[in-house]
C-alpha cells in the first residue's frame, strides 16, 4: 500500500469539498484558531512516517488526551477501574449530567467529561506532580520532549470550567472522587491544554495501534487484552454522541478532540491523525471525519 499517494488523495479530496466548520468558542483560547488548517499523518507500526498538510503545527489535543490519561490508570488499576467508572457508550453530550443522577455517580463511560475526571482523580491520589507524569508519559510514547501544556488554553479553560466542577462535586457526593475539586479540575484542564503536532499524536498513538508498546522504547505497558478493550472504548465511545456515526462510516478505533484533531488506529497496521479545528454540530472536526471515511474508503479496510 502507497500510504503517501493515499493520504494525499484524501487531502485533496477533502480540500475541494469546501468545508468549513466551526471553532470551539466555548473556550476563548481556541476561538481563535484558523479553520483553514489540516493536517494528515498516518504512522506504520514498523515506524514509517507520512504526512501531507499542517502536520508540524501544535495544537491542543483536548479530549484525545483522555486516551492516555486511561491508559496509565488501566494498567495500574486493571479491572478494579470499571467499579468506578462504565465502559457503556452514552448517546448524550459529553458534558450531561442527567446521566450521573440515575446511576448514582458512576460515569457511563472514561471519555465522556466525569469518567475522564474520575480517570485523572486516580492519577491524581497516586501521584505528586499528575500533570508532570501525564506529559512524561506522552513524551515517552511520542518520542520528543517539546511536549507541554498551554497556559493560556488551560487558564481559559479553568475559566469555563463550571460544569466540570459541577460534575466532579456530583461525583464527590458519591465517594466516587477523591481530589480535591479545585485542584482536580486544574489537572483536568492541563491535561486537556497538551499541545502536540499530528506527527507527534500519531506517533503516541501507536501504542494503540502496536497491541500495547510503546512505540518507542517497546516496552509492553498494556497487555494485548487491555489495548483491545481500550480500542473497544474508543471504537464505541471516542466520539461522545456521534460514535455509532463514525463506526458506521470510518470503522477505526479512535477519539476526538474540540481542538480538531482526531486520533485513530487500524491495529496492527498504523495510527492516523487529523487535524482541522472547524468542527461540525457534534464537536467533532468537519474535515477529520470526512477525510477518515474517505481513507478507509479508498483503503478498503477497518476493523470491520
Amino acid at each position: 500500500m502507497n500510504y503517501q499517494k493515499l493520504i494525499t488523495e484524501v487531502y485533496g479530496d477533502v480540500q475541494q469539498m469546501g468545508l468549513c466548520g466551526k471553532v470551539a468558542s466555548y473556550i476563548p483560547e481556541l476561538a481563535s484558531m484558523n479553520v483553514e488548517k489540516f493536517g494528515i499523518s498516518l504512522i506504520t507500526t514498523d515506524g514509517t512516517v507520512y504526512e501531507v498538510g499542517d502536520t508540524y503545527e501544535k495544537f491542543s489535543i483536548q479530549s484525545i488526551s483522555k486516551a492516555f490519561t486511561l491508559a496509565m490508570v488501566f494498567a495500574t488499576e486493571g479491572e478494579n477501574l470499571w467499579k468506578r467508572v462504565g465502559v457503556e457508550p452514552s448517546g448524550n453530550p459529553f458534558n450531561s449530567l442527567s446521566q450521573l443522577e440515575y446511576e448514582n455517580g458512576i460515569p457511563r463511560n472514561p471519555f465522556i467529561n466525569a469518567g475522564a475526571l474520575v480517570v485523572t482523580d486516580i492519577i491524581r491520589t497516586k501521584s505528586e506532580v499528575p500533570l508532570e507524569d501525564i506529559i512524561k508519559y506522552i513524551h515517552s510514547l511520542a518520542n520528543s520532549n517539546t511536549i507541554a501544556s498551554n497556559k493560556k488554553i488551560a487558564l481559559s479553560e479553568l475559566k469555563n470550567s463550571s460544569r466540570n466542577k459541577a460534575l466532579a462535586y456530583f461525583m464527590k457526593s458519591f465517594g466516587n472522587i477523591e481530589s480535591r475539586i479545585d485542584k482536580l479540575i486544574e489537572t483536568y484542564c492541563y491535561q486537556c491544554a497538551i499541545e502536540m503536532t499530528c506527527t507527534e499524536l500519531a506517533q503516541a498513538f501507536l501504542l494503540f495501534a502496536n497491541h500495547g508498546k510503546n512505540p518507542t522504547t517497546r516496552e509492553q505497558l498494556l497487555t494485548t487484552s487491555q489495548t483491545k478493550r481500550i480500542n473497544a472504548i474508543m471504537q464505541t465511545c471516542g466520539f461522545y454522541d456521534e460514535a455509532g456515526e463514525f463506526a458506521f462510516k470510518v470503522g477505526l478505533p479512535g477519539k476526538s478532540g474540540v481542538g480538531g484533531g482526531i486520533a485513530a488506529v487500524l491495529p496492527g497496521k498504523f495510527s492516523v491523525v487529523v487535524w482541522s479545528p472547524g468542527l461540525n454540530q457534534k464537536g467533532n472536526s468537519l474535515k477529520g471525519m470526512k477525510a477518515l471515511e474517505l481513507l478507509t474508503t479508498k483503503l478498503g479496510s477497518s476493523v470491520f
